[in-house]
C-alpha cells in the first residue's frame, strides 16, 4: 500500500469511516450507529442530524422513492430524523459496519427477515418492543407538527441510542472495521467532474451535487433545492460522493398497496460491481468489492489498487446496474 495512504486500521485515533483523527478517542470505543431516515415526501426535509453522520446511504425503497441510512461514529447528533422503516438493504449495512440499527416500522416480511438474521441483537426499534417515550430517556420520541402525518414525527439522538445499546443490548466497544483507505491528495488518473445528478424519480427525487472548489466539498441539492440540515440550516456538503451500481431484485415481500402495490427490493451488494468515486472535483471509475458478509465494501481501480477516499464524510448513492448518472 502506498505510504501516502491513511490506513485507519493501523491507527488507534483515526475514525475508520472518515480517515480523520477524532478529538476524543473514546468515540471509537463504540460501534457505529445506523439510523433509518426519511427522504420523502418533501415535507420531511430538512432532516435533522445528517450533517453529523460520517456516511450516508441513499437507496430505492419502492415506488421510485428513496430512503437514507445514516451512519454515525465519530460525532454525536442531538436530534436525528425523522426515523422511518427499515429495508432489506439494512441487513447488509449492519454487518458491513458492525452497526447498531435504529428504525421504526417494517413490512411483515422484512420484519421477519430482521428477526431471523444474525444481526438481530444489533437492532433498536419500536417494532421489537423498544420504547417511544421522552427525549433523553427513551430511544425514540415524537415531535408532532402541523401538517405532518404521525409517521413523520419520530426522532432519536445518538447519545441515547449508544447508552441503550450498551445497557439493554449489551452491544458496545470498539469494532473491527477495516477496508477503506484515505489520502489527502487524489490519486492519478481522475476525470474532471464538477456536477453530479442522480435522477431517482424525475421531477420529485433528483440527488444533485456541485463541487465547490473553495471548500473542497460537494454541495448537495435535491431536485434543484439546496439540501439543508434542520438545526443548523446549512446546506449539506460531502468530501466524497460514491455511486454504487448493484443488482436490484424485486422480491415477493409486499411493502404497500398504493398504486396497485409495491414490493421490497433486494439490493445485492455482495461480490463486486461497478463504482464511481468522486473526490476533489474528479471522478475515478473502478469496482466495489465485498467478499464476506462482515466486510466493508472496498473500492479498487482496474489494476486492483485501492481508490483512496478523501478524509472526511461520504455520501453513497445506490443505483441499479443500468442506471444513468449525469455528470458534467
Amino acid at each position: 500500500m502506498s505510504s501516502t495512504y491513511i490506513d485507519p486500521s493501523t491507527e488507534t485515533d483515526i475514525c475508520p469511516l472518515t480517515g480523520l483523527k477524532v478529538d476524543d478517542p473514546s468515540a471509537l470505543e463504540r460501534p457505529p450507529l445506523a439510523i433509518k431516515v426519511s427522504n420523502y415526501p418533501p415535507l420531511v426535509r430538512p432532516q435533522a442530524g445528517l450533517d453529523k453522520a460520517d456516511v450516508i446511504f441513499e437507496h430505492y425503497a419502492e415506488g421510485n422513492l428513496t430512503r437514507f441510512t445514516a451512519i454515525f461514529m465519530s460525532r454525536d447528533a442531538q436530534k436525528v430524523g425523522s426515523v422511518r422503516s427499515g429495508r432489506l438493504l439494512d441487513l447488509e449495512i449492519m454487518p458491513m459496519f458492525r452497526a447498531i440499527f435504529a428504525f421504526s416500522g417494517a413490512s411483515g416480511g422484512v420484519k421477519q427477515k430482521f428477526r431471523e438474521s444474525d444481526v438481530f441483537d444489533q437492532i433498536i426499534s419500536p417494532d421489537f418492543g423498544h420504547a417511544i417515550g421522552n427525549q433523553g430517556s427513551a430511544p425514540f420520541y415524537r415531535i408532532p407538527a402541523e401538517g405532518k402525518a404521525i409517521e413523520h414525527t419520530l426522532f432519536t439522538d445518538t447519545p441515547t441510542l449508544w447508552k441503550f445499546a450498551a445497557e439493554k443490548l449489551n452491544y458496545s466497544g470498539r469494532q473491527e472495521i477495516k477496508g477503506w483507505v484515505f489520502s489527502k491528495e487524489p490519486p492519478p488518473g481522475g476525470q474532471p467532474v464538477t456536477s453530479i445528478s442522480i435522477p431517482y424519480a424525475a421531477g420529485s427525487i433528483v440527488s444533485e451535487y456541485a463541487y465547490d472548489t473553495g471548500q473542497g466539498k460537494y454541495m448537495r441539492s435535491v431536485t434543484g433545492e439546496p439540501h439543508r440540515e434542520e438545526l443548523s440550516g446549512k446546506q449539506l456538503s460531502f468530501d466524497n460522493v460514491i455511486v454504487i451500481y448493484a443488482h436490484h431484485v424485486e422480491t415477493d415481500i409486499l411493502e404497500d398497496t398504493w398504486g396497485g402495490g409495491h414490493y421490497s427490493i433486494q439490493i445485492q451488494i455482495w461480490g463486486q460491481g461497478p463504482v464511481r468515486v468522486f473526490r476533489d472535483g474528479q471522478m475515478f471509475d473502478g469496482l466495489w468489492v465485498r467478499s464476506d458478509r462482515w466486510d466493508l465494501m472496498r473500492f479498487v481501480d482496474g489494476n486492483g489498487n485501492p481508490i483512496p477516499l478523501k478524509p472526511g464524510n461520504t455520501f453513497i448513492q445506490m443505483v441499479p446496474l443500468d442506471f444513468e448518472v449525469n455528470i458534467g
